[in-house]
């Protein structure tokens, strides 16, 4: 899904003492404020809002019909690793095997001296089961190992170079958090799932801090670029491979090329227990750096549906409607969760839960209502924990979200009938638990907070292609198939979601977020005007003009 993407264009810093936005529409965070409305901006924040403002000896911005908003933030994005894909074998723009294959031909061949090939994005829908081989690469890989991660960050395509040094062989069992896709004879094809993955991963030569970095800056720019001025990243230490992206976000600190708002969501080690909780103390109160703080802890609960590996409280279906004996997978014991989540909440973490399945939104939910059951004699607490993709959400769970204070962070743009919903997921689920899926409009009604998130790169970080499906449920390529279209929300919902609803989940509500006075004069501006077009109109917006803290970030000319 890459519709509407903006053109990737480097930014540049302008300064201006006072600055007048006016000419256009005005969304300050929570609803579109009246026609005429100005926003006047003095010292990198919002002086006033409101109509004839005088500008003085401002300069004028003149919105050309278009829209002001805050800048966008996004609740659970990989920078990082997402620049790194930019910079690497990148996948995400092609669509089909042949296409995959012909990027991985290209890139073998303009980089002869590369030890390991790797990269990622592809999407499962290439090939059929979602599964691609080792026999597919190994004729355009030069004989040097391959590993490709596929988009969703859940699975990895390897060839058999990449196999035969990992020791990969139809005798090696499958780890307790991961599966080997094996053929009717039992040998494995290529294709590792999950924890499995690491049976190669650990061989790749490590990312250099270097590396990193220009990781980093590349994401930054792309970002930018979308209007999106603020992120939580949704792993910070040794969740995937030895890749520790806190040293990028140091150096850039360092640098004063940090020009974004992050919050950085430390791993939960899934087969430790509360004996890693001073090391990540210890990490929030050394490792953070002027525009990068370690609030939050990352716990990753369960895998995804398209292979079988989200915790579901029915088993999997098989190919005939028939259950199996698969419900899924739980990283972290349900039984001990509660105690780790009372204890990270006692310790003044935010907890960011991975949960997919309906088990695993269900465990996430009983360990946040432990929490608060442990500290009702602390009425002031305000940690926002958040459950981040909520595929599959019991209807009997959508208002606990509310009863708890537990934030719902959404990713709108897997709400849609693409072909991994329709070939992967529905017939595996069923019809009924087919119906449950990312509950946007049920959540909203019921008082749940909402933030909004992409995963990029699993998926297009453009959060206004997101906010067009979450009102739309479709992209326009699949406009006449709505998926399921009663969980839809309105415009101000989604922009909120992706405005102060994630400004609050990231600890910056009251500073960003919303245009008030006092608050950072961080904006996107977009091209068109979001209080008149219809819903159909959204994703043909873009953003023309980024600001931080006052100062011109990014402009499409």
């Amino acid at each position: 899904m890459i519709c509407c993407a903006p053109q990737r264009t480097s930014w540049r810093v302008e300064v201006a003492k006072a600055i007048l936005f006016t000419g256009g529409s005005v969304f300050d965070g929570t609803a579109f404020l009246a026609p005429g409305t100005s926003v006047l901006v003095s010292g990198g924040k919002v002086a006033a809002v409101g109509a004839d403002l005088d500008p003085g000896g401002a300069d004028v911005v003149d919105l050309a019909g278009g829209t002001l908003l805050p800048g966008f933030q996004d609740a659970h994005v990989h920078p990082v690793f997402g620049g790194m894909q930019l910079l690497g074998c990148d996948l995400s723009e092609a669509e089909t095997a042949q296409e995959y294959l012909a990027i991985v031909a290209g890139f073998a061949a303009a980089n002869p001296d590369l030890d390991w090939i790797t990269g990622g994005g592809w999407g499962m829908t290439a090939f059929p089961g979602g599964i691609p081989t080792a026999a597919q690469l190994d004729p355009v890989s030069g004989g040097r190992p391959v590993i490709l991660t596929n988009r969703d960050g859940h699975g990895a395509w390897v060839n058999s170079r990449a196999m035969e040094l990992a020791g990969i062989t139809r005798d090696t069992l499958d780890p307790a958090d991961g599966r080997i896709e094996r053929d009717a004879a039992g040998e494995p094809v290529g294709m590792l799932q999950e924890g499995a993955m690491n049976l190669v991963r650990h061989l790749i030569p490590a990312d250099t801090d270097e590396d990193r970095y220009r990781g980093l800056l590349a994401a930054q720019d792309y970002l930018l670029s979308l209007g999106i001025t603020g992120w939580q990243d949704a792993i910070i230490g040794s969740g995937f491979g030895d890749a520790d992206a806190a040293t990028a976000y140091h150096q850039a600190a360092s640098a004063g090329t940090l020009r974004a708002d992050v919050v950085g969501a430390l791993w939960w080690q899934r087969h430790e227990g509360l004996e890693q909780l001073p090391g990540l103390l210890h990490r929030r109160e050394h490792d953070g750096r002027d525009g990068f703080r370690l609030t939050s802890v990352k716990m990753m609960l369960d895998g995804v549906a398209e292979n079988h590996t989200a915790a579901m409280l029915d088993p999997y279906l098989d190919g005939h409607g028939c259950a199996t004996h698969n419900s899924g997978l739980d990283f972290i014991d349900p039984a001990e969760l509660p105690r780790y989540v009372t204890a990270l909440d006692q310790a003044g973490f935010q907890v960011h839960f991975h949960a997919l399945g309906d088990r695993a939104v269900r465990n996430a939910l009983n360990a946040v209502a432990a929490a608060r059951a442990a500290h009702t004699g602390s009425p002031g607490r305000t940690i926002r924990h958040h459950l981040a993709h909520l595929q599959v959400v019991h209807p009997a769970d959508i208002a606990r979200f509310a009863e708890l204070g537990a934030t719902a962070n959404i990713q709108p743009l897997w709400a849609t009938a693409e072909e991994q919903m329709t070939e992967l997921t529905i017939p595996f689920l069923g019809e009924r638990r087919a119906a449950w899926q990312y509950p946007f409009r049920g959540l909203a009604a019921s008082g749940a907070h909402l933030a909004a998130g992409s995963d990029w790169p699993v998926s297009s970080p453009n959060p206004l292609l997101g906010i067009h499906v979450a009102v739309n449920r479709s992209t326009p390529d699949s406009a006449d198939t709505p998926f399921l279209p009663d969980q839809a929300i309105p415009l101000a919902t989604a922009l909120a979601a992706y405005t102060s609803g994630t400004a609050t989940v990231n600890g910056v509500d009251g500073q960003a977020g919303r245009i008030r006075p006092g608050y950072q004069a961080s904006f996107a501006v977009t091209d068109a005007d979001l209080a008149a077009i219809g819903d159909h109109e959204i994703c043909a917006a873009a953003v023309t003009q980024t600001w931080v803290r006052g100062e011109l970030a990014y402009r499409n000319d």
